[in-house]
């Protein structure tokens, strides 16, 4: 399997204030534009603990009978 078969790409729109808003966090949360997204993308899901919850229960799947 090669690393792009492990990639997914989207395509986003952001309006200009929210870009403006994005662009704050360069050299925070990434140098590039994808890698700003993705880490925003990735902070907000574990605050609202979605991947700890996602993890939790597919442990739980892997130990039921």
């Amino acid at each position: 399997m090669t690393q792009e078969e492990n990639i997914k790409r989207i395509h986003v729109t952001f309006t200009k204030k929210q870009w403006e808003l994005i662009e704050n966090f360069r050299g925070v949360l990434g140098q590039n534009d994808a890698e700003i997204v993705r880490n925003i993308v990735l902070s907000w899901l574990s605050e609202k603990s979605i991947v700890s919850t996602t993890v939790k229960k597919k442990m739980g799947d892997r130990n039921d009978p």
